[in-house]
């Protein structure tokens, strides 16, 4: 992972922005008798919208699975009505380059950890069916990449932007059902070494984030 100091960098920023802006409405919020803090945890469904990848020299496409992981996000409400949720989540995924000049090759499996901060706005915080939708940006680390049948293989670290929709089902004062899909618009350069050429190819990578699980609010 090349880029591993900035990814450090990049994350720390994001997270100290995400408590330092959180302190600072906490008396506001304490009247209501409300934490302002809210956990979930879900599993997802990461669906690749990978249609837009062509690869040099050998042309065809590089085409990215689907897979299935968990995710954990943390929330702060800065009023009853806006709050902004820092996700976590890591997934693995096969590659294959389909349709090239030589046939299909394996492009083996890579890991991907994609930390996403979202500013939300809540419609009907205080009722017992809660949507929300939100808006915010991503930033996509891969990692663990095993190249398949290709000598070597590097994906680029990337930034994106995500659009969000979801909805708190309350069980009780704390407790409430998620559900939650995300769209991530994700583009990453991928170097391959593979058939004794150097090869690249932009995938297009665009992700749905399909979640149910559970949230607690402190």
């Amino acid at each position: 992972m090349k880029d591993a100091p900035r990814f450090t960098k990049v994350v720390f920023i994001m997270t100290c922005a995400f408590v330092v802006a959180g302190i600072l409405p906490c008396a506001a919020l304490a009247e209501n008798g409300k934490s302002p803090w809210m956990i979930r945890a879900r599993l997802l469904c990461v669906e690749p919208d990978d249609d837009s990848s062509t690869i040099t020299v050998i042309g065809g496409k590089a085409e990215v699975d689907d897979s299935i992981a968990g995710d954990v996000d943390f929330s702060y409400f800065f009023t009853d009505n806006v709050a902004a949720e820092l996700t976590l989540a890591v997934s693995e995924h096969d590659v294959d380059a389909k349709n090239t000049s030589v046939g299909n090759i394996d492009l083996g499996d890579v890991k991907l950890l994609p930390p996403t901060l979202t500013l939300q706005y809540h419609l009907i915080p205080d009722g017992k069916f809660r949507p929300y939708i939100g808006a915010g940006v991503n930033y996509t680390v891969f990692f663990d990449d095993d190249p398949g049948d290709a000598t070597s293989i590097d994906y680029d670290n990337a930034f994106g932007f995500a659009l969000q929709a979801g909805v708190d089902i309350g069980i009780n004062e704390h407790w409430a059902i998620n559900f939650d899909v995300k769209k991530i618009w994700l583009s990453t350069d991928v170097s391959i070494r593979a058939l004794g050429s150097n090869l690249k190819t932009e995938v297009d990578i665009d992700p749905w984030l399909f979640g149910i699980g559970l949230a607690y609010r402190f």
